[in-house]
């Protein structure tokens, strides 16, 4: 099993910034994928941005050039930099996390999701 503890999510105004963070415990050999996804109310989950173990990384268009994601591999930790943020940026916020266990199997696994509001 794998556990993942999010934090950072809050309310913060028009323009504002937040920092989201996953940390990734339990079974785990090595992480490969890690990513955010957001769900707004009404709304299906979609991604927000994914970095691969290499540091390869994709955005949702929506989010580009606003939204940084990093990862530190030794703290099995990924980021999100969330910058200039909009309304419509409203969503609850879950981690992903892909790992390969000790037994070599690969494990999705995801967080229940940090809300972020932002308030016109």
């Amino acid at each position: 099993q794998v556990q993942l503890v999010e934090s950072g999510g809050g309310l913060v105004q028009a323009g504002g910034s937040l920092r989201l963070s996953c940390v990734a415990s339990g079974r785990i050999k090595y992480i490969n994928a890690m990513g955010w996804y957001r769900q707004a109310p009404g709304n299906q989950r979609e991604l927000a941005a994914r970095i691969t173990r290499g540091g390869t990384t994709n955005y949702a268009d929506s989010v580009k050039g606003r939204f940084t994601i990093s990862r530190d591999n030794a703290k099995n930790t990924v980021y999100l930099q969330m910058n200039s943020l909009k309304p419509e940026d409203t969503a609850a916020y879950h981690c992903n996390v892909q790992s390969t266990s000790w037994l070599d199997t690969v494990v999705d696994s995801w967080g229940q999701g940090t809300q972020v509001t932002v308030s016109s």
